[in-house]
């Protein structure tokens, strides 16, 4: 017999398989000897009282064993002779159309203007070194994207752009944690995805595709309104395009900007990234004086407001995490955060973020908001005394203006200096941001404190761009064969969304191509 059921325990029980596989026997009343394997299908933590559940949703297998396994698996032929696409970018949105398409029987020939996923990590560990920044190869530039050490996050908010599960089962097919299919909040973990990104790789060369480090694409290969290829490391590359690039891809805007390619400017969000912590999170979140325990993992904490008619809110929050430096050329400071799969780190960080709609900055082109977001990267890194380091404040501090003389430790490696961010951030957001942590720390009693410390600037917290495309085709509106894809076009906003929308990408693809041949 295999039985369904959704139960609410308590951490321990939770944590531990015999003790799970006893609370069943004795809740739905048959002999434990009988049951042979229990999955987790979902599992949520309920930290609203101060007895903490976690609930589950478990498979109960008695006198028989599974037979099938804990993930689908994707069958990916071999495509060595077929018709080739072109996929500009090797993030979650490139990879995810890449191997799609290998689905649908098409050759997917991947360029990506940064290095391999091993080679990239070199690079971030010399921003800390050096106080520069590669250009080419960055938390943003390279393979597997801004996600790839960044977090590994796979929670998303949109229920309507695809198969969010088949994402999950493909990381899992690739080496992911089958953890995945059942957290409410699904995380891979900085240390772990590198590995995954590598193994998806594999499989796109195995099959007869193809993957180009450092090959930049600097230009569009036209026929008339059809795009038919592109031009990267001064080579033709010939089929249609997926333009996958990422959010930070700024001189691929540029440039079709300047090629006329229909864009328009798109809201984000600006603002910091917070630190406590994590022991002081876990205290607040979980209501105990002694933190998390044993059985708990790092607590998260979701916060979101209207200040005068714009959203104040939480943005990637990274349990046990650190912040790092996210810039993507000189000039520039830009933090974010990741966390490694086991959350253990001492401090606990979120973007802090304020809506920024495309109204809000004058002007009427469409590269307005991406000048914005130039234009606060290059203060803050002069406020930053022209490096690396971050000008940060603290938190009570930053709400009653006052300059912060000391600092908290950090896990922001290359390191802080005391800086007014009240007096030189936007007065549009920092005020908003003051207004928020007040309201945040009314609901959160502790969370607004002396103990966190605000670290600027985040401002990718999406593409200040969307590439225009047509709704059913997913096609440019005007150029044939290109395909603006994921978040770097306009079209997600993380690992999950990108995903899906790169498989949508190039199922049209698929489409346009039995048109045209």
């Amino acid at each position: 017999m295999i039985r369904e059921d959704q139960v609410r325990v308590v951490p321990q029980v939770a944590a531990n398989e015999q003790s799970l596989r006893s609370y069943l026997a004795e809740e739905f009343g048959f002999d434990v000897r009988t049951i042979t394997a229990v999955r987790i299908l979902r599992r949520s933590i309920d930290a609203r009282q101060r007895t903490i559940f976690v609930n589950l949703k478990v498979r109960t297998y008695i006198n028989e064993q599974p037979t099938d396994d804990e993930y689908v698996h994707t069958d990916y032929p071999n495509v060595s002779d077929r018709p080739q696409v072109i996929v500009v970018g090797a993030g979650p949105g490139g990879y995810f159309a890449a191997l799609r398409l290998i689905e649908l029987g098409l050759r997917p020939i991947v360029l990506e203007r940064g290095k391999n996923v091993h080679e990239r990590k070199q690079d971030l560990a010399l921003i800390t070194k050096t106080q520069q920044v590669d250009p080419e190869s960055n938390y943003c530039f390279g393979e597997g994207g801004a996600g790839a050490y960044s977090d590994g996050k796979l929670y998303t908010r949109s229920k309507k752009r695809g198969n969010i599960e088949k994402i999950l089962h493909v990381f899992c097919q690739h080496g992911a944690s089958t953890n995945i299919l059942a957290d409410a909040h699904p995380h891979i973990g900085t240390d772990k995805l590198p590995r995954v990104i590598e193994n998806m790789r594999n499989t796109i060369i195995r099959c007869g595709g193809e993957v180009h480090f450092q090959t930049k694409m600097t230009r569009l290969l036209l026929e008339g309104n059809s795009v038919v290829g592109c031009l990267a490391a001064d080579k033709e590359w010939h089929g249609p395009v997926i333009l996958a690039t990422g959010h930070s891809a700024r001189d691929v805007y540029r440039y079709l900007a300047d090629s006329h390619v229909e864009m328009e400017a798109k809201g984000i969000a600006v603002g910091v990234r917070l630190e406590h912590p994590s022991m002081l999170i876990d205290q607040l979140q979980y209501h105990n004086r002694q933190g998390r325990g044993k059985y708990l993992p790092a607590a998260e904490y979701s916060f979101v407001t209207q200040v005068e008619g714009r959203g104040v809110y939480s943005f990637c929050m990274c349990p046990g995490g650190f912040v790092i430096p996210a810039a993507t050329d000189k000039q520039q400071i830009v933090v974010n955060g990741m966390s490694p799969s086991n959350r253990g780190g001492q401090w606990s960080n979120s973007g802090m973020v304020v809506e920024l709609k495309a109204d809000d900055v004058e002007g009427s082109d469409s590269l307005r908001i991406m000048r914005y977001q130039e234009d606060i990267e290059r203060n803050c890194w002069q406020q930053g005394n022209m490096k690396q380091t971050a000008p940060a404040q603290r938190m009570a501090d930053f709400v009653n203006k006052r300059l912060s003389y000391d600092l908290p430790k950090s896990s922001y490696a290359p390191g802080l200096i005391s800086s007014p961010l009240h007096f030189w951030m936007p007065p549009t957001i920092s005020h908003r941001l003051q207004e928020g942590f007040k309201y945040f720390g009314k609901h959160c009693h502790g969370f607004l404190t002396n103990e966190a410390v605000m670290i600027g600037v985040e401002t990718r917290t999406s593409s200040p761009v969307r590439v225009l495309r047509d709704s059913d085709t997913l096609m440019h509106v005007r150029l044939q064969g290109l395909f603006p894809c994921g978040e770097g076009a306009g079209y997600a906003g993380g690992i999950v969304s990108a995903g899906v929308d790169g498989e949508r990408c190039a199922e049209m693809c698929a489409q346009y191509l039995q048109q045209i041949v």
